[in-house]
């Protein structure tokens, strides 16, 4: 007769990876999503602040990495103090960070000529430690230039959020390499919510998390982030019974 498993059992095993994983270092703490569906897939239940992050669109077009980028401005909006925003290509829209809840003046911008500079920037942004995130457009992410990136974060207690953008599709394979971000996201824009009316709602992503370090992958579907940074579960999805959520299908699968 197989022996079920202890919960309390698994919790003392997280607990213990996590505190090798910091290598002694007091943590920095968590900033939740404020969304429980989300939220309780994430240890402790939010993202690791000190720490960096990755975010991808789920294609290759403009759409997804729009979406992408939108998702980690939702992110940084709720973080507190300046952030510091650093890009090789001149096309970052700062009315549309706003919509985001990311308001312009909170906001650094940092135009780089080549992601090399982009990297070098970001990691001593991260050092600062004077503000709240540090986010990077990069295409390429390799082990050591992550891992220079979560040393940098630790050190200092600031999220560091890396957007990946790609122009080629040989590029857009390196998001699949192992990097030592503590969370993985990939985000694919869907058609918007629907209205009563004849007219554009609310924004839709697929939001996955593709991987977690002490967790599990899960993915969504959920409303964009509105001016306050906040993600949203879709009305017709909420009236839904657990059993048949999308996210609840996949963890059990």
């Amino acid at each position: 007769m197989p022996i079920a498993p202890n919960p309390r059992a698994f919790e003392a095993l997280r607990a213990a990876i996590e505190k090798i994983e910091a290598g002694g270092r007091a943590p920095k703490g968590f900033l939740p999503f404020g969304l429980d569906l989300l939220d309780q897939h994430l240890p402790n239940g939010g993202l690791a602040l000190g720490a960096l992050h990755e975010v991808a669109g789920g294609g290759n077009g403009a759409i997804d990495g729009t979406a992408s980028a939108l998702f980690a401005a939702g992110i940084a909006a709720r973080t507190r103090g300046q952030v510091l925003w650093c890009v090789s290509r001149k096309d970052l829209f700062a009315p549309a960070l706003a919509q985001a809840g990311l308001d312009a003046d909170r906001v650094i911008y940092v135009e780089a000529h080549d992601e090399k500079t982009v990297l070098a920037c970001f990691e001593e942004g991260l050092r600062h430690g004077g503000l709240g995130a540090v986010v990077g457009e990069v295409a390429r992410l390799s082990m050591t230039s992550s891992r220079r990136l979560q040393l940098a974060a630790e050190s200092t207690g600031t999220m560091g959020i890396a957007v990946r953008r790609w122009r080629r599709q040989a590029e857009a394979a390196d998001f699949g390499q192992p990097t030592a971000a503590t969370t993985r996201w990939r985000v694919t824009a869907l058609p918007s919510s629907p209205l009563p009316a004849a007219g554009v709602g609310r924004p839709r992503w697929f939001v996955e998390l593709i991987r977690c370090k002490a967790g599990e992958c899960a993915d969504f579907e959920l409303e964009a982030c509105d001016e306050a940074g906040r993600l949203a579960l879709p009305a017709d999805l909420a009236d839904r019974s657990p059993a048949t959520q999308p996210w609840q299908r996949r963890a059990a699968g």
